[in-house]
């Protein structure tokens, strides 16, 4: 019998080495150059809040704060297959690009003065000055390296060890404020630097950027601009400055919602089961925290699912308490922004764009998931609202198993059970299309 240490994978330690090869000389070359033109300039921006001047000055911090270049070498190690190995240094390569580009294009100056210090912390201040000076704030590059190693080394622990490692990677992310190497603004703004390059390059599936077609749906055009005028709006406002600059986030999370609608599909949101990408998850945030919202306030008057035909059940996706009062045997959820529900012992994601057509394909796929899982008892087929993409896919599954005669058929089947259900010319064509397909 093969043991299981026989059977795990060898480390691709040079593929490792390769890249390290490579994006070390890459990160000092780069970064120093960055650091010599943002010198040279005058003046440069600072940015600071009045409390930081609270924030205590903590010299053993600077241990934690250089161990990140330790792990950066270690981290290629964590590494199992060639794909991780590149997926990581892809994420590490992007961090430093986006982040030399922000400090060539808006250079920032860090304007605390650290006091003195001696013995071996003082040493350590030292050899960082050799090389450091108080320029390239935001986006923080340690702090966007950071969320990159953290992803990559607490994917393969568990248990204490696991414990151990967030608590050190939390006690790095800290060490930038109370080494006085950081404002407070580059924290955020490094973080988001950070889960983009997670985002960009996930561990599975194809990046977005390989997904990239431009739609010739105007539909989809049309909500990718109202998107891309929201980002733009929360931009100017946050170029204010002060407490504005959190809009930032907002303006890069409804960017990245208009660009799912122009180019890249739902795959955008990274969904895979119940949950989305930890980039996803973070870049979104501001935009799902919306959607949900929304849809409970859409649906406040009439929160329960209503029942169509045969253990078929239209609504919006239940929170875990919902759930707990009616627990189905099997849930079809549509929604691509929202995280699914909890509990379910068979759950089936199909993620679609809100208020977008579905194709032909996806319809199919969605009536047979339906019908496969009726099999197992009672099914809830939810997306946000409970009025259009579910609506949608349930009409498919009427036409699917011959319990409606076409699209019309269908429909208004599915509006007698629940009222208010909303569907456009584009969706009755779908389905129109499916009927005669």
């Amino acid at each position: 019998m093969t043991s299981g240490a026989a059977a795990a994978p060898p480390i691709p330690w040079r593929r490792g080495l390769a890249w390290l090869a490579f994006l070390g000389p890459f990160f000092f070359a780069s970064y120093g150059f960055a650091t010599w033109t943002s010198a040279q300039r005058d003046p440069v921006t600072v940015i600071v809040y009045a409390w930081e001047r609270a924030i205590p000055f903590l010299p053993w911090t600077i241990v934690p704060y250089w161990s990140i270049d330790l792990i950066y070498g270690l981290s290629f190690l964590a590494c199992r297959y060639a794909r991780e190995v590149d997926r990581h240094g892809l994420r590490l390569l992007t961090v430093q690009l986006v982040a030399i580009a922000c400090f060539l294009a808006w250079p920032m100056r860090y304007s605390f003065e650290r006091p003195p210090v001696d013995g071996a912390f003082g040493a350590l201040f030292a050899l960082l000055a050799s090389f450091d000076q108080p320029y390239n704030q935001a986006p923080s590059l340690h702090v966007a390296i950071l969320v990159v190693l953290w992803a990559r080394v607490a994917a393969r622990l568990d248990g204490r060890p696991a414990l151990l490692a967030h608590a050190w990677f939390a006690l790095i992310g800290v060490s930038v404020l109370t080494t006085w190497q950081h404002h407070f603004i580059d924290i955020p703004t490094g973080a988001l630097l950070g889960v983009f390059a997670l985002w960009l390059w996930p561990q599975d599936g194809a990046s977005p950027l390989a997904r990239w077609r431009v739609t010739a749906d105007p539909a989809r055009r049309r909500l990718a601009l109202r998107y891309a005028s929201g980002a733009l709006a929360c931009a100017i406002v946050a170029a204010a400055g002060g407490a504005a600059l959190w809009l930032s986030w907002p303006a890069i999370s409804l960017a990245l919602v208009a660009a799912a609608y122009a180019a890249i599909g739902p795959s955008a949101f990274q969904k895979s089961g119940r949950a989305h990408s930890v980039g996803s998850t973070w870049l979104y945030a501001p935009y799902t925290i919306g959607a949900w919202i929304n849809s409970r306030l859409w649906t406040g008057r009439r929160p329960a699912p209503d029942a169509v035909a045969d253990g078929v059940w239209i609504g919006r996706l239940p929170t875990r308490r919902e759930w707990r009062r009616r627990p189905y045997a099997a849930i079809v959820d549509l929604a691509a922004e929202l995280p699914g529900p909890r509990g379910a012992q068979r759950y089936l994601a199909f993620p679609w764009l809100d208020l977008v057509a579905p194709d032909t394909g996806e319809l199919r796929a969605a009536a047979a998931a339906i019908e496969e899982a009726r099999s197992h008892g009672e099914v809830l087929v939810c997306c946000a609202l409970g009025y259009g993409r579910s609506a949608c896919a349930v009409a498919a599954w009427l036409i699917h198993t011959g319990r409606a005669r076409d699209a019309a058929d269908a429909l208004a089947i599915v509006c007698a059970r629940r009222p208010g259900v909303v569907t456009g010319g584009p969706q009755v064509s779908a389905l129109a299309r499916l009927t005669s397909s």
